[in-house]
């Protein structure tokens, strides 16, 4: 763009990419100027700029949206860019970041801009499960752009970004709520990963970029471990109230980079490092800061864990399970969807063809089995010595049963019996889960899977 003025979107990039290593292209392309008497106006960029450059190294590619020209709005030259910048993305197996500050579609360029649009859109669909896309919102981000958001796999915005298909005011019955906040479209749309200063999100995709593949056929992402593979986890077993606490004292240098923080809380997904190695981490959190939650399965937790693992396994990323749960939530809203996101997370979690391995600290009911267990797939089933395993809370089915709580633990219930069911393959010390965890996740390192064909489930 002209070095006359510094204009955001070149400022937000280079303070993404790693110093010196931006190389703009396209910096010459501007509005395709159908009406003669526009001709004066200066679009530079077509109001966005592309390119690519590292981050610690790692290649991506990047677009920025710059608002000070045509407001960022898409019109056909500034789409074809992005798609380019994708296109290319795509051919070498990069990431792509988008830096989003528009006010949507071009309307002066009418057709052209919406099919434009569309185009985009396409492209963001056909590459997802390929590259990794991930976007933040540095402004505004509003109809069907938005939908951009959903379409890749992880979304920031800047607490003072807004973010809509319709805007607030438009929507029927809405007395003051703001929609397009930050606050809503995390804790109730459930679409964003961070959120903070420019600065902040900013800092969250540097940390975020390093740990994920450049591409779903590149090999596993495996850095130097310099943390000890023996090193005992300071863990309160099957008492464990944030699985946050669990992933960050089993991980390399307690390293765990957490996303979707604010959306379903009961659900904490991120990435953590074994020897190395990336793994996608999930379980279930009772609780988290001054926030209680029932050990219940949710909707919206099991939503947001069949999202995770879906990514996992269209990039080769290892997935590690920690399981806590005595059922599913008991409330009419609930029931309405649970029996669909239960669907949406056991069909994720059945078909990943990546290792799994699970760790029960409490597993009562098929809640349980749904989070990891042999049966729907998981490879390796381990639990904490203290673990509480049951097909239902003892007391509870003792009563149905016409026996006594002793006889039922002894004969039926209690992780014992799970053990000697083939329930369990170890019971493992608190302390001792971090080197059994490496040990699992080397030796199914090489792990195939000889799947049938198929265009894809239909639930």
């Amino acid at each position: 763009m002209s070095e006359e003025k510094v204009f955001s979107a070149v400022s937000r990039i280079q303070s993404l990419l790693d110093e010196n290593s931006f190389v703009e292209l396209g910096s010459s392309v501007t509005a395709r100027n159908t009406d003669f008497n526009q001709a004066a106006e200066d679009t530079p960029s077509d109001g966005v700029v592309t390119g690519h450059g590292t981050i610690d190294g790692n290649l991506v590619f990047v677009f920025a949206q710059e608002p000070s020209v045509l407001g960022g709005s898409i019109g056909e030259m500034h789409a074809k860019k992005i798609l380019r910048t994708y296109e290319q993305a795509l051919a070498v197996g990069a990431p792509v970041i988008g830096l989003l500050d528009s006010t949507g579609v071009r309307l002066l360029e009418s057709y052209d801009a919406i099919e434009s649009l569309g185009s985009v859109l396409s492209k963001a669909s056909e590459v997802s499960g390929v590259i990794p896309q991930i976007m933040a919102v540095f402004g505004n981000c509003g109809g069907g752009l938005s939908a951009l958001l959903s379409l890749a796999d992880f979304t920031y915005m800047t607490d003072d970004a807004k973010v809509f298909f319709n805007s607030p005011d438009a929507l029927t019955g809405n007395k003051g709520t703001d929609t397009s906040a930050y606050a809503f479209r995390s804790t109730v749309a459930g679409g964003i990963d961070g959120t903070g200063s420019e600065a902040d999100v900013v800092a969250a995709i540097r940390q975020l970029v390093p740990v994920l593949p450049g591409s779903n056929i590149e090999e596993g992402c495996v850095d130097e471990c310099t943390d000890d593979l023996n090193r005992a986890a300071d863990v309160a077993g099957a008492s464990y109230q944030n699985a946050a606490d669990v992933f960050k004292e089993i991980s390399d240098g307690k390293f765990f980079v957490e996303v979707k923080a604010d959306y379903a809380k009961d659900m904490t997904c991120g990435f953590i490092k074994l020897d190395g190695m990336t793994i996608g981490a999930f379980g279930n959190t009772v609780k988290s800061g001054d926030e209680e939650f029932d050990d219940r399965l949710s909707p919206k937790a099991l939503r947001k864990a069949a999202d995770f693992v879906k990514f996992c396994d269209a990039f080769d990323i290892p997935v590690l399970s920690l399981v806590k749960t005595e059922g599913f939530l008991t409330t009419v809203h609930a029931e309405a969807s649970l029996t669909a996101a239960s669907a949406e997370f056991i069909n994720a979690y059945a078909s990943a063809s990546v290792p799994k391995v699970a760790v029960v600290a409490k597993a009562y009911t098929s809640a349980a089995i749904l989070m990891g267990s042999h049966s729907t797939g998981a490879d390796i089933v381990y639990a904490f010595s203290d673990a509480e395993m049951g097909p239902m809370q003892t007391k509870q089915a003792a009563k149905i049963a016409g026996v006594s709580e002793a006889d039922y633990e002894a004969k039926v219930s209690g992780s014992a019996n799970a053990a000697r069911r083939g329930v369990v393959d170890r019971f493992v010390n608190a302390a001792d889960i971090r080197k059994y965890l490496i040990d699992a996740f080397e030796v199914l390192f090489t792990k195939k899977v000889d799947e049938a064909y198929r265009k894809h489930v239909t639930k």
